[in-house]
């Protein structure tokens, strides 16, 4: 297979433009509720739902033994600690310094898989589910990206001596821009793949957004229109974010489904999307204020493009920036070894 192609920008000068990050004022509301009402359609055509000729496979309620120790990398361990107030699930691999990966909705620590197998010859790669998702403990609460981040700092102050180097993709990415801001001594490079900073950019259509925000953050009903259609919905959503479609197999997404058709799964993930006005006002504390850390971000030609890379012109002095050309949404897995390079390259500089 041919590399993929890589646009690499080093060391972007800052300015004062923030074009990443929007605000949602009361005034907005009505137009969320349309957008929510909208986003409720498109989502039953999605998953094609006529009720009684839909079918789906039951899964089985995921457990601490629910861990298929098939799908831990060579040398791996699965480990649970009490950490923030919850019992957090994460797989630690390697030896050296500590890399701390985080993923992004719908999937769970083993979106890493490769990656871990790739960097544990010489980083510690410790690879957490997020609050709610994979085996790690369900809440009622907490699904907003401080509260996030606070959960991955006491996972740094646990496992990596308080000191790590972070990646986070998706809503990952937005939990590791996060903690990078409110505790820039816990991390000591910041790479944030294909994602958007925590804001509402993405709630409207009408504007641009993605229909699935409004979905997602609609109370119940999008529990209601997957119940029962986990993996058809997961599978669908991972289809439509990606440029190489093949590249998460149907092995991956039986993996991903099983957990999030779990009791409590799907709705977990959904609240981290209700949780997206609560970002955006936490985001927008951090006007003015620099990240000094150096910065990497990586983002899918056909994800979110230059969008991150240009949000962040403002508050990253030291940026690198790699565009994957024939990359969507999910470039860790769509460009593996153009990924594996990249944040190789970065983190041992």
């Amino acid at each position: 297979m041919a590399a993929s192609a890589v646009r690499r920008v080093d060391a972007v000068p800052a300015s004062d433009n923030h074009p990443g990050i929007e605000t949602m004022t009361d005034a907005d509301m009505p137009i969320l509720r349309r957008d929510l009402l909208r986003s409720a359609a498109c989502a039953s055509v999605a998953l094609g739902i006529l009720p009684d000729l839909v079918t789906s496979p039951a899964f089985a309620a995921v457990s601490d033994s629910g861990l298929d120790a098939g799908v831990l990398p060579p040398g791996a361990a699965s480990r649970f600690a009490q950490l923030n107030g919850i019992r957090m699930h994460y797989v630690v691999a390697g030896s050296g310094p500590p890399l701390v990966l985080l993923h992004g909705w719908p999937q769970t620590w083993a979106a890493w898989r490769g990656t871990m197998a790739a960097l544990s010859d010489r980083f510690t790669v410790i690879a957490p589910d997020l609050r709610g998702l994979g085996l790690s403990e369900r809440t009622v609460s907490g699904y907003d990206k401080l509260t996030i981040a606070e959960d991955i700092r006491a996972l740094i102050d646990h496992e990596a001596g308080g000191h790590a180097r972070v990646l986070g993709h998706d809503m990952g990415g937005k939990a590791a821009y996060v903690l990078a801001h409110r505790h820039p001594d816990r991390v000591s490079r910041l790479a944030l793949v294909d994602c958007l900073l925590p804001g509402t950019e993405n709630m409207d259509s009408l504007r641009g957004g993605a229909w699935h925000y409004g979905f997602h953050m609609a109370p119940d009903i999008p529990e209601m229109l997957t119940s029962g259609r986990e993996r058809a919905y997961i599978r669908e959503q991972i289809r439509a974010w990606s440029y190489r479609k093949e590249a998460i197999t149907e092995e991956a997404i039986d993996e991903y489904a099983r957990h999030y058709a779990s009791p409590g799964g799907m709705k977990a993930g959904f609240d981290y999307y209700r949780a997206l006005r609560d970002d955006a006002a936490l985001a927008a504390t951090f006007a003015g204020k620099r990240l000094t850390m150096p910065v990497l971000t990586i983002a899918g030609r056909y994800g979110v493009g230059s969008r991150l890379s240009d949000a962040l012109k403002g508050e990253a002095g030291n940026l690198t920036t790699v565009i994957v050309e024939d990359s969507g949404h999910f470039v860790a897995e769509e460009s593996l070894e153009t990924f594996q390079r990249a944040v190789a390259q970065f983190m041992t500089a």
